[in-house]
């Protein structure tokens, strides 16, 4: 601003000398001429040094009118790369939008069948060890008629290599279906993954070191992702097993409390130890890491499990007891009931009636949605 006013002031200056000396050489140009019509004698040398510092005058100021311009026009560019200064100041940079994580697979589950009044399909999950297997979800006759509901589950064992354990037992999701009619437990969605090959009973391999059973978490989402369930975790989730597949149950139960929130195995015979040591280090695990966070003192594991056995099953009440006892023995945070009070006059009718206990006591472990 005052280098403006500067040239401006020169440039004043010079054009009212600039004129003045014009005006001065002009008169002087006059009289040589009238000097020289009568024939006198005159110099001409002061109307040379008018004219020419007149001249430079003019010069002075078309230079200083050219600086005038040139910084009106600086100054021009500086205000206005000013004003997008504060603009940009003004305006927050752009936030570059996440880049969008890439979709989840889907898992496709077509229709079997509709046994026991609900709708059994089966889709194709990858396992633990990443390959391929079939998993069956039934769906009880509620889960239709109740589109804002969201179910439990329960996920059901199978003994047999290759299978899932509708296979093995078809009248599963019948005892499930009866003990929801004779309103003994709320409607559950069955999920009945294939049991992983490589041997004949796989549950026996479980049985012996329970600390094996992976989490199988593609087999969660999938379900979370197709089906209207409950949350994956101990307040909506629960396992079972049957015959052979009730030893993968009870460790599951037992193994991983923070997966499931209370299991129930049928007619099994177990590993007691095997299973005692697995819920110890199940305990171990989940209070170390609590301690971590610094709620070790809050924390308590609290595994719940129910080991129903016919009351003419000797075997079978002999091996629940010996696992109460080592869990006992151990002292091991696990809540275990066993259940030996089912009688009837086959085998078939005592599975279903076993079947409606484990179901009831499932439904009355899990906390109320």
């Amino acid at each position: 601003m005052a280098r403006t006013l500067l040239v401006l002031l020169l440039l004043v200056v010079a054009v009212v000398a600039g004129v003045r000396l014009a005006r001065a050489a002009v008169s002087r140009w006059r009289d040589l001429r009238a000097a020289r019509t009568y024939g006198l004698a005159v110099e001409s040398h002061p109307v040379l040094v008018r004219v020419g510092a007149a001249a430079l005058c003019l010069t002075c100021v078309g230079a200083l009118g050219v600086v005038a311009l040139m910084g009106e026009r600086s100054s021009g560019r500086v205000a206005v790369r000013h004003a997008a200064a504060q603009v940009g100041a003004e305006r927050p940079a752009p936030v570059p939008s996440p880049v969008p994580a890439p979709p989840p697979v889907e898992v496709l589950f077509s229709n079997v069948s509709r046994p026991a009044g609900g709708e059994l399909l089966q889709g194709e999950v990858p396992g633990p060890d990443g390959r391929l297997r079939a998993v069956r979800v039934w769906l009880p006759a509620e889960y239709g008629q109740e589109p804002a509901a969201r179910f439990p589950v329960i996920v059901v064992h199978s003994g047999t290599a290759g299978r899932t354990a509708d296979q093995d037992l078809p009248d599963v999701f019948d005892g499930v279906a009866s003990a929801v009619g004779l309103g003994r437990a709320r409607p559950f969605v069955l999920v009945a993954p294939e049991a992983p090959s490589g041997t004949g009973h796989p549950c026996e391999l479980v049985a012996a070191a329970p600390q094996a059973v992976a989490d199988d978490e593609a087999l969660r989402a999938a379900v979370g992702a197709v089906f209207r369930t409950r949350p994956a975790g101990p307040d909506g989730w629960a396992v079972l097993g049957v015959d052979d597949g009730a030893p993968c149950a009870a460790a599951a139960a037992l193994g991983r409390p923070d997966l499931y929130g209370v299991g129930a195995a049928v007619s099994g015979r177990y590993d007691g130890p095997a299973l005692a040591a697995a819920a110890g280090d199940a305990f171990a695990g989940s209070a170390g890491a609590a301690g971590a966070a610094g709620s070790a003192g809050a924390f308590e594991v609290r595994t719940r499990l129910l080991l129903a056995v016919a009351k003419q099953d000797a075997d079978g009440l002999a091996s629940a007891r010996a696992v109460q006892a080592a869990l006992r023995d151990a002292g091991a945070r696990a809540q275990v009931r066993i259940s030996d009070v089912v009688q009837d006059y086959s085998a078939d009718r005592e599975r279903m009636r076993l079947l409606r206990v484990a179901v009831q006591y499932l439904t009355e472990q899990l906390s109320k949605p």
